[in-house]
């Protein structure tokens, strides 16, 4: 019997209070993320009735009058609810699109380099943008594009070209918006592919490198198989939050000439809950799409199950 089987048929005989009086310091690792998770995911759900209650600060929850289902109907029927749907969906799917594949071809490509010192050089570059301030992300790409001083018009100008207002085209904000996003996340998003890279059978490596094969053949057959479960996990997971587009990039990036494709649900959440304090609105606002981004969840977890059997559940 294997060590591994051995221990598993051991703690099986153990009760529940003996197994705990064995592992209790192992648990107690776990307990600062279940008391966080607890405080600060569970407990203030406790407040999601406000969206089912016409919400008033000095009457409190209880004693704010029940209102039912109002609020999501005044959200769906609304005449800014198929633009925000729209542009929540369209950022969301092509940043999808565009930025999910680069942080794993990036991973294969780190995974390739043999001089180690060059490798920690790469990785260290690549996830350097990651720990940069929002704030300051977006303050480099308005110096970058910037109409009069910025470097791409100034290149253009060099070339005889017309300036171009960059950040007033509706055009040119989602691509502004995925390619900044890449170039700040593709670095922190590969560590879990080089992670998962990291578990390749050695003995499978070495007879690969005996049969003769090349690096593309190498990443194909061995490396894309070993992390396609990982990518599949991970996939799903962003399918999950498809509603879930931050409000803060977004508005950083947003000005009026650009609202008709910048306005999202978050965005719009925002301005009338915090600055308008239509608190009821935005909670079944919110509620809304917590739901819509559980149901894509499960039915794209249900897909992969059927299509691959590796899924969350």
């Amino acid at each position: 019997m294997a060590p591994r089987q051995g221990i598993i048929q051991r703690n099986k005989h153990l009760t529940f209070a003996a197994y705990m009086k064995r592992y209790w310091p192992l648990y107690l690792f776990l307990l600062p993320a279940v008391l966080d998770v607890l405080i600060f995911k569970y407990l203030p759900m406790y407040g999601l009735q406000i969206g089912f209650r016409d919400y008033k600060i000095r009457k409190g929850i209880w004693g704010s009058s029940w209102v039912g289902l109002k609020h999501f109907t005044k959200f769906v029927t609304s005449p800014n609810f198929w633009p925000l749907l729209r542009n929540t969906l369209s950022i969301s799917l092509n940043s999808l699109i565009w930025s999910f594949p680069v942080p794993i071809i990036l991973a294969l490509m780190i995974n390739e380099i043999r001089q180690p010192r060059y490798k920690r050089v790469v990785q260290t570059i690549t996830y350097a943008p990651h720990f940069l301030s929002l704030v300051a992300v977006i303050g480099l790409i308005k110096m970058l594009l910037a109409l009069d001083s910025g470097i791409l018009n100034n290149l253009r100008a060099s070339l005889g070209l017309d300036r171009l207002n960059y950040m007033a085209m509706s055009s040119a904000y989602q691509p502004i918006y995925i390619l900044s996003g890449i170039w700040q996340g593709m670095g922190w998003s590969s560590i879990i592919y080089l992670a998962a890279l990291s578990s390749i059978d050695v003995e499978m490596l070495e007879a690969a490198q005996i049969d003769g094969v090349n690096r593309f053949q190498k990443i194909w057959y061995l490396d894309l198989p070993t992390i396609m479960p990982t990518i599949i996990i991970l996939l799903i997971m962003r399918a999950g939050s498809l509603l879930n587009v931050g409000h803060e990039k977004v508005l950083l990036l947003q000005n009026d000439l650009i609202k008709d494709v910048s306005e999202i649900i978050s965005t719009f959440t925002y301005k009338i809950g915090i600055i308008q304090a239509q608190y009821s609105y935005t909670t079944a606002i919110g509620l809304f799409n917590s739901v819509v981004n559980g149901i894509i969840l499960i039915l794209v977890n249900q897909i992969s199950k059927r299509v691959s059997s590796t899924s969350l559940w």
